[in-house]
């Protein structure tokens, strides 16, 4: 009998993730100055109406779930890369 081992799952280049591993840090750090901005001006709106602005508090919200998503491609915990490879996390 011949058999052989079956593998679960196709192997992966490692060179070629690293490379990816390498942009998505480089999108992390786009993301979190973008958000340091998001936050700035969150504040300033909501000194100038006395509330937050809806729509900069659903962008925020996709915008930590996006980092979140780097975090984990970025630290082998999933193999799914993230936005632009998947769609962006919603807000909601």
């Amino acid at each position: 009998m011949n058999e052989q081992p079956i593998s679960s799952a196709p192997t992966r280049n490692i060179w070629m993730r690293g490379l990816l591993m390498i942009l998505m840090a480089l999108a992390y750090q786009l993301a979190s100055t973008l958000l340091a901005c998001v936050a700035i001006i969150q504040f300033v709106l909501a000194l100038l109406s006395d509330a937050p602005n809806s729509r900069l508090m659903a962008f925020g919200r996709s915008l930590g779930r996006y980092q979140g998503q780097i975090a984990n491609f970025v630290s082998f915990a999933t193999e799914d890369p993230p936005f632009p490879f998947t769609d962006w996390p919603p807000g909601d």
